[in-house]
């Protein structure tokens, strides 16, 4: 879209995303919370918490499993299992029901998960057998994160095929769109960053063998939504799961170049990381993947309403994603509009949990 400043662009203002038209461009980001019920499968919680928030212009969910192979935390839901897809029906029909749209994030964990979250005790996959430093979330309680299976070529197919089958999945669940997760060190990361890709085959060394999965899925999930209802989130400054790339300015440019050419939904590209210069490789201004890119531009790291309010106004994004902001506040738009003060979120119902620091979180009087 245009990078021409305007004033008169608020976080209020409508905006086109393919097919449809929101009513503001406030998105709920993509946050685990660890509340799925049993098989990994949504519950009545989960579609109270949904639904208080569908004032949002637009909602992605929380990282959804898109096979038993892809989890790499307790808790998290799925989007490979008929269970999952129920769950998430009764969610997406309820967030319609409140006007409001909502996009599901296809997730596959990779070398980030340990064999006590997986089928058979399995060993976590990714591009190389580089064991990332940290501990894994485990039902037992953080544990090493184990060194993970490198996956051959003959097995890359697969990968592909669990997220056009997390995408059709998706599709029966009545969500309006999917963004793929190809951020925060997670599989489609793992393979386009150098520090956790050392292969020497067609998926790794130069930058363009290392995005050839990233392409690949989102070609893939196109081919089930089309591109117009299909983004996807880049991290490129981020360090957490420990991940670095040599020079993620000139990967990161050659990947959104490439993803230009599909006419996706929209390219989400967080911010974290920038808090840290260096951590993830040599420090870029992010300012230069919004010139590259000829579609809706989403960013998202500690905005608030004048923060976002200035970037809208300035062309340095199209759309706002709040993450913790509308965690506290599930009538976030609402206090916005009025200048109203916030909740204060509570970090330690974060992840896990019922109601506490979940749905319980008050809303404006009247």
């Amino acid at each position: 879209m245009s990078q021409t400043p305007d004033s008169n662009i608020t976080l209020f203002s409508s905006i086109q995303l393919g097919p449809y038209a929101l009513k503001n461009r406030m998105v709920m980001a993509p946050m685990t919370r660890n509340r799925a019920g049993a098989g990994n499968a949504p519950q009545p919680l989960n579609v109270e918490y949904y639904v208080q928030r569908a004032s949002a212009g637009l909602i992605i969910t929380e990282g959804s499993q898109v096979a038993a192979e892809a989890v790499g935390y307790p808790a998290t839901p799925g989007i490979h299992s008929a269970e999952q897809v129920a769950g998430w029906k009764k969610i997406t029909d309820a967030v319609h029901a409140q006007g409001g749209r909502i996009f599901l994030q296809l997730w596959h964990c990779g070398r980030i998960s340990h064999p006590s979250l997986l089928p058979g005790g399995m060993l976590p996959v990714a591009p190389s057998a580089i064991k990332p430093s940290g501990q894994a979330v485990t039902p037992e309680g953080m544990k090493p994160f184990e060194t993970p299976h490198a996956l051959a070529l003959s097995g890359i197919p697969g990968i592909i095929e669990q997220f056009r089958s997390g995408a059709r999945n998706a599709l029966d669940a009545g969500f309006d769109g999917v963004e793929i997760h190809g951020a925060n060190g997670y599989l489609p990361d793992q393979f386009l960053r150098d520090g956790s890709n050392q292969r020497s085959d067609a998926y790794g060394g130069s930058i363009a063998n290392r995005a050839r999965l990233m392409l690949e899925v989102v070609d893939a999930v196109c081919g089930v939504w089309g591109a117009n209802r299909v983004g996807i989130r880049l991290s490129p400054l981020q360090p957490f799961n420990d991940m670095r790339d040599s020079n993620p300015e000139a990967t990161f440019a050659y990947i959104v170049e490439q993803l230009n050419r599909f006419g996706l939904a929209y390219l989400h590209v967080t911010e974290m990381g920038k808090e840290s210069p260096g951590a993830a490789g040599p420090a870029f201004d992010l300012q230069k993947l919004r010139t590259i890119w000829q579609g809706v531009y989403m960013t998202n790291g500690g905005y608030d309403l004048a923060r976002g309010n200035a970037a809208l106004a300035l062309g340095f994004a199209d759309m706002i994603a709040f993450g913790v902001p509308f965690l506290a506040n599930p009538d976030l738009p609402a206090r916005y509009a009025k200048s109203a003060p916030l909740n204060e979120p509570d970090p330690a119902t974060f992840y896990g949990g019922a109601e506490q620091g979940y749905t319980d979180y008050p809303f404006l009087l009247a």
